[in-house]
């Protein structure tokens, strides 16, 4: 598919590729919004599920703050083109999980994509490198501003925005931060950060969401009720428990350079031998081993690896890029045989 191909060639919104030291990686606000008087997703048949999409997709593809956008509708999608989205964080896995009725309209630049016919009507998502939130929040109220003035919202001036899941009633939004976090690991310092957080009411996750590990030591931090406080205080007090965690690990890389540099030197070591060596690798050992050498050029422990490569590896060695690199869907054996030889040819230069 030629949209996807564009997609591919380009850096994913949520990882700034270069960026030197970069704990902050990404930040993202979405919004969940429904249809009144429509059924709920989960609900709808076919026919009203279709019914909708024709409404959302008439709507949401003239926005003026998307202009021109790609439009994927999942029934005609193959399982690779759907996880190449996911893995680009452009959509959930409930909506891969979909048919008929469902699709994903995104910018070109995937700064903004819009799931239609998700798990509620319309979940609309502003995504950018960096810390951005409040940049990001008046970005998606604009989007959700364009589509009230064409459609009428499931609302109750008691409750706020209806949604299909009681955690989202309200505001409708959740915000987070993606975060990469190797010395608050290596110092065995993440499960208190994790129980602090969650007192907080803010969550933590893995690097693809709920339910998933923290592969790579990446780790997605949010908000957890949209219900009882404004859009604006949900983000500034995500923002401020984010620039803490920031500092926390700054310390802690400073304190594994002062307690701890010999072993650092052997992680990053072995990291550096497997990934250029190895003939096999499967996404998590490997998410793991760059997330070592990304660790090792910050701390200034590996010179002559360049942090972009690194980075672009994130990305490229998820199992939908690789079998797009591919050209054809290959199985789970010869993705570990692909996945090593690309990162021998781009750490390396070469095949070896």
């Amino acid at each position: 598919m030629k949209a996807l191909d564009e997609l591919v060639n380009q850096p994913g919104a949520w990882l700034e590729v270069g960026k030197s030291g970069a704990i902050i990686v990404s930040s993202r606000v979405r919004l969940a919004r429904n249809i009144a008087g429509a059924s709920f997703p989960g609900w709808a048949g076919d026919d009203e599920s279709l019914r909708l999409q024709g409404e959302l997709l008439r709507v949401c593809t003239r926005l003026q703050s998307c202009p021109d956008p790609l439009v994927f509708e999942m029934a005609a999608l193959s399982r690779m083109e759907k996880e190449i989205l996911i893995e680009r964080h452009l959509m959930s896995r409930d909506l891969g999980d979909r048919k008929k009725g469902s699709a994903l309209i995104l910018k070109r630049d995937e700064s903004i994509a819009l799931m239609v016919n998700e798990e509620d009507h319309i979940r609309m998502q502003a995504l950018s490198p960096g810390l951005n939130l409040h940049e990001l929040w008046q970005r998606i109220d604009s989007v959700d501003n364009e589509i009230e003035s064409s459609l009428e919202y499931a609302f109750s001036t008691q409750l706020g925005y209806l949604t299909s899941c009681p955690s989202n009633v309200g505001t409708g939004i959740r915000a987070s931060v993606m975060m990469h976090l190797p010395g608050l690991v290596l110092m065995n310092e993440i499960n208190q950060v994790i129980k602090a957080v969650n007192k907080m009411d803010l969550a933590v996750r893995g690097l693809w969401g709920e339910g998933t590990d923290a592969a790579g030591n990446m780790f997605q931090i949010s908000n957890q009720s949209t219900l009882g406080e404004t859009e604006q205080a949900i983000i500034g007090r995500l923002e401020k428990i984010v620039l803490e965690i920031n500092d926390h690990e700054k310390n802690s890389r400073l304190r594994l350079l002062e307690q701890k540099e010999n072993q650092v030197r052997d992680h990053l070591g072995r990291a550096i031998g497997i990934l250029t060596h190895a003939h096999m690798l499967n996404s998590k050992e490997t998410l793991d081993m760059l997330s070592a050498l990304r660790l090792g050029i910050d701390l200034g422990l590996a010179p002559g690896w360049k942090q972009a490569t690194i980075d672009e590896l994130f990305l490229l060695i998820q199992p939908g890029h690789l079998q797009k690199l591919a050209g054809r869907a290959i199985g789970t054996e010869k993705r570990d045989l692909a996945r090593a030889r690309l990162i021998r040819l781009r750490l390396l230069g070469k095949d070896v």
